[in-house]
C-alpha cells in the first residue's frame, strides 16, 4: 500500500481520545521536510531540581519509550508487527540513539490513539494510526531517533545531577551511563527514577550516521526480538486470546459476489450441541458455539437462502473477455502521455505488440483473519493483528454505536498480512463486533476465519489485462502504449478522494513512462465494475505493472539487439538510483561473464521502484519440460540507510518468495460468479523445496533516510525470471501463473 492512499482519510478520521493535559502532552514538533511528528510525553515530570543521591523504583516513560528499574528499554511501536521486523527496526532505531546494549531492548504494541501513534506517511496530522505502504521505518525515522536521543539526554542529565557533575563529562555507552573522573556507574534502570524527574529538552543532538554501531551498513547483527516468542509458541496472536466465558463464531458468507440473506432456516443449527446462539449480520450468517468444532458443526447444518439479484455471475473467462474487448476500443481514462506516439509506431523499425493477463489473487496469510472482541454497554475491547487501528476503531464504534474513543484495539502480532487486515470498511473487525452486538454483548465472541473463509472471502489483487504496443524508432528512440483494464481499489471508498482526473493510482502505478525516460509514450486506464472485492496485494499496481514493463523492455532491447542491462542503462539517466541498484546486481551476478549455454538454462533481469525503494534483481533458471527451477537470484536494493541489514535481506527474501509463489502458482478464478479455490492444495503457494537454491541480496550503500522494504522486493521477480525463460526457450510469458505450455501452444 502506497502511503498516498491513505492520506484522503485525514479528512473523515475521527478525532482521538480526550485531549492530554498540557504536562502529559509536553509538545508536537513538527520536523521540516519529513512530514512526522515527535510527541514526548513524561507522565509526572517534575522541574528541574537536585534529585536524591540514590534512585526510586519508577520508570522513565515517554510515549515510544520506557525505561524500566529493571534496566529493560520497551519501544512502544504503532505499528503491527506482522512478520516484517518493525518489532526490530523500531527499537534499533531507539537503541542507537540511546546508546543502549540490545539485549535491553523489548517492543510492545501502542495503543490506538492519534495523533500520538499516527503515521505521518499517511497524513502529516497524524489522524490516522496504521501499517502500510512500507512506511513502518520510513516514517518512524525521525520520530524514534528524537525520542531515544531525548531518553539519553534525561539519562545523562539525572546522573549529571546526582554525581555533581558537568553532563558534558557523562557517558553512555552499551547501557552503561559513567564519569570517568569520579568513577561512577549506573545503568539506565538505576537512573530511570531520577531522569523522569528532569526537565524534557527543548533540542537534542542527533547522532552522525557515521557514528552509528546498531544501525546502518557497518552495524552488527542483531537477534530479532520477537524470535524467541515465535519460536517457542508463546507469541499471542488473536486466536490465542481467551476470556472469560467467551464464545467462537464462524460466519457463513454468500458463495456469489454480491449476494444477500433472504432467509435463513437455523433449525439444524441450533440443535447442534455446543451451538449457543445463530444471527444475522451485514455480510451473512453467524453460528456461535462454545467452541470451534461446535461453531463449523453448526454452520454446516444452517440452511440459507440467498438474494442473487446484483450478483457476480461471470467467471473469470468470461470477464478476460470482456476485459480484451474494452482494450481494443477507445481510451478511458489517459493517465499520461507524451511525445508522438502514434507517429513513431506507424515507422518504427521494431515493433511488439502484447497481451498481458494477470489473475485475482488471494493475499493468503498464514494466519487467517481472527478478531475477539468484548462489548459492554459503554465500551469496546477488540483484540486483533490490526493493521489500520483508527479506521477499525471508527468502524467498530458505528457498528455498535459508541464513540471511537470508547474502542479500545490491543494490537497483538499477525502472522503475515500483505494488505489484507487493513481494508476501508475492517471487514473482519465489523463482523466481530457486529456478532457481538447481535448476541447483545452477553458473552466475549472470538471469531475465526478458516482458511476456506479466507481464499473464498474475497478481497483479491484484482483481476488486471494490459495490452502494450511498444517500438524502437529509425534513431532508436522508444514509443511505448500502454492500456490497463481492470478494477478500481480506492473507487467506492474513502480513499476515492485520491482518484483524480479519473485515475486510480492504484491501476497505474509504476509503468514504464514513470521508470524509464521513453522518447514517445501514453498510458491509459480504463476502470471496470463487478461485486467481486477487490483490495491492495504486497506492492499494490506495481506487482502487475512492473511484470509488463520489464518484460517488453527486455523485448525492445533484444530487438534492438543491445545488452538487456545496457538498454536500461541507456534510459535511465534520469533515474540515477535505479541505475546504481541494476549495476550492482549485475556485476554481483556476474553479467559481464559468459552464461554457461546448457539446455534450458537462461537469465534475465528486472528493476522496479516502488514505495521509494529501488531493487534490481538478476534471475537464473532452469526449464525442464512444462517446469521451471529458479537457481539463484541476485537481488540489489537500494532503500536508503539500512537501519537493520538483516532484516532487510530476510525482506528482500520474503518478497522473491511471495512474488514467486504468484507467478508459478497464484490464481484465484471463477466459474459462474463462484471462486474455485478453497485451500492451499487448490490455491497453492511456493513450496520450500521451489525456493531458489541461492538468494544474494546486496544493499546500496546510502546516506538517504530509510524507504520502504516489506514490498519493493516482490514486483521485479517475475519478470527477471520471465525473461531468464524466455532467454532459455525462446517462449515469452504473457500470463500469469505461468503456463509453459500454453506459451508453446500460442508460439506454434
Amino acid at each position: 500500500m502506497d502511503s498516498r492512499y491513505f492520506r484522503s482519510l485525514a479528512l473523515t478520521a475521527a478525532p482521538g481520545p480526550a485531549e492530554l493535559s498540557r504536562r502529559q502532552f509536553l509538545k508536537l514538533t513538527s520536523l521540516a521536510g519529513s512530514g512526522l511528528t515527535l510527541g514526548v510525553l513524561l507522565p509526572g515530570c517534575a522541574p528541574a531540581g537536585k534529585g536524591p543521591d540514590t534512585a526510586a523504583s519508577g520508570p522513565l516513560s515517554m510515549p515510544f519509550v520506557r525505561i524500566d528499574p529493571d534496566n529493560t528499554v520497551t519501544v512502544i511501536c504503532k505499528h503491527v508487527e506482522a512478520g516484517q521486523g518493525v518489532w526490530t527496526g523500531l527499537p534499533a532505531i531507539v537503541a542507537e540513539e540511546l546508546d543502549a546494549d540490545w539485549s535491553q531492548m523489548r517492543a510492545e504494541s501502542a495503543p490506538a490513539q492519534v495523533p500520538q501513534y499516527g503515521n505521518f506517511a499517511f497524513d502529516p496530522k497524524g489522524s490516522v494510526q496504521g501499517t502500510g505502504g512500507s512506511t513502518a521505518v520510513a516514517n518512524s525515522w525521525n520520530q524514534l531517533r528524537q525520542a531515544g536521543a531525548t531518553a539519553r539526554a534525561m539519562l545523562v542529565a539525572a546522573a549529571a545531577r546526582a554525581w555533581d557533575v558537568p553532563p558534558a563529562e557523562v557517558t553512555v555507552s552499551s547501557g552503561v551511563v559513567a564519569h570517568a573522573g569520579k568513577n561512577r556507574k549506573a545503568s539506565f534502570g538505576e537512573l530511570a527514577s531520577l531522569a523522569a524527574r528532569e526537565r524534557v529538552p527543548g533540542e537534542v543532538t542527533l547522532k552522525d550516521p557515521a557514528a552509528f554501531r546498531l544501525i546502518g551498513a557497518q552495524a552488527q547483527r542483531l537477534p530479532r526480538l520477537d524470535s524467541k516468542a515465535k519460536s517457542t509458541g508463546t507469541q499471542q496472536f488473536a486466536i490465542d486470546v481467551t476470556l472469560p466465558g467467551m464464545m467462537t463464531a464462524v460466519v457463513m458468507r454468500p458463495p456469489l459476489f454480491g449476494s444477500k440473506v433472504q432467509s435463513v432456516d437455523a433449525s439444524q443449527a441450533r440443535a447442534v450441541d455446543g451451538v449457543v446462539d445463530v444471527v444475522t449480520v451485514p455480510r451473512g450468517v453467524a453460528v456461535i458455539g462454545r467452541d470451534m468444532y461446535s461453531a463449523k458443526k453448526g454452520r454446516e447444518a444452517l440452511k440459507v437462502v440467498w438474494d442473487e439479484s446484483g450478483a457476480e455471475k461471470r467467471g473469470t473467462a468470461e470477464m478476460l473477455r470482456d476485459y480484451r474487448a474494452l482494450a481494443r476500443g477507445k481510451d478511458a481514462v489517459v493517465a499520461g502521455q507524451h511525445g508522438d506516439v502514434d507517429g513513431t509506431l506507424a515507422h518504427a523499425a521494431h515493433r511488439i505488440e502484447a497481451e498481458f493477463e494477470f489473475p485475482y489473487l488471494a493475499h493468503a496469510p498464514m494466519e487467517p483473519l481472527t478478531a475477539v472482541c468484548n462489548l459492554q454497554p459503554d465500551k469496546c475491547e477488540i483484540w486483533a493483528g490490526c493493521q489500520f487501528q483508527t479506521i477499525d476503531q471508527m468502524n467498530a464504534a458505528a457498528q455498535v454505536g459508541l464513540k471511537p474513543e470508547q474502542v479500545t484495539i490491543h494490537t497483538l502480532a499477525a502472522g503475515g498480512t500483505f494488505g489484507r487486515r487493513a481494508n476501508p470498511e475492517s471487514d473482519y473487525i465489523v463482523e466481530v463486533t457486529s456478532i457481538a452486538k447481535a448476541v447483545g454483548g452477553k458473552y466475549p465472541v472470538r471469531l475465526i476465519w478458516t482458511r476456506e473463509d479466507d481464499i473464498t472471502g474475497g478481497k483479491y489483487r484484482p483481476l488486471k489485462l494490459h495490452h502494450i504496443t511498444a517500438g524502437l524508432g529509425k534513431n532508436g528512440e522508444v514509443a511505448y502504449r500502454q492500456r490497463v483494464v481492470g478494477q478500481s481499489i480506492m473507487s467506492g471508498t474513502p480513499f476515492a478522494a485520491m482518484i483524480k482526473d479519473g485515475v486510480d493510482p492504484t491501476a497505474i502505478e509504476g509503468n514504464a513512462p514513470e521508470q524509464y525516460d521513453l522518447e514517445h509514450a501514453h498510458v491509459s486506464w480504463t476502470p471496470t465494475k463487478s461485486p467481486v472485492t477487490v483490495l491492495w496485494w504486497r506492492s499494490v499496481g506495481h506487482s502487475h505493472m512492473a511484470y509488463s514493463k520489464e518484460v517488453m523492455i527486455d523485448e525492445l532491447a533484444q530487438a534492438a539487439g543491445e545488452d538487456p542491462v545496457a538498454f536500461r542503462l541507456k534510459h535511465l539517466g534520469k533515474h540515477p538510483r535505479h541505475a546504481a541498484a541494476l549495476k550492482l546486481a549485475a556485476e554481483k551476478a556476474g553479467w559481464d561473464q559468459p552464461f554457461a549455454k546448457q539446455p534450458g538454462r537462461g537469465r534475465g533481469v528486472a528493476v522496479h521502484e516502488s514505495f521509494g525503494t529501488v531493487v534490481a534483481q538478476v534471475a537464473e533458471v532452469t526449464v525442464s519440460g512444462d517446469k521451471i527451477s529458479v537457481d539463484r537470484v541476485v537481488c540489489a536494493v537500494d532503500c536508503g540507510i539500512a537501519v537493520t541489514p538483516d532484516v532487510i535481506r530476510a525482506q528482500m527474501q520474503s518478497g522473491i518468495g511471495y512474488g514467486l509463489s504468484a507467478a508459478l502458482h497464484g490464481k484465484i478464478t471463477l466459474t459462474g460468479g463462484k471462486v474455485d479455490q478453497t485451500n492451499f492444495h487448490q490455491y497453492q503457494v511456493l513450496r520450500m523445496n521451489e525456493m531458489p537454491k541461492v538468494i544474494e541480496v546486496h544493499i546500496v550503500p546510502s546516506a538517504n533516510p530509510p524507504s520502504g522494504v516489506g514490498e519493493p522486493g516482490t514486483p521485479p521477480i517475475a519478470p527477471a525470471v520471465a525473461n531468464a525463460v524466455r532467454m532459455a526457450t525462446g517462449l515469452k510469458l504473457r500470463s500469469l501463473p505461468f503456463d509453459l505450455a500454453a506459451a508453446r501452444a500460442a508460439k506454434a
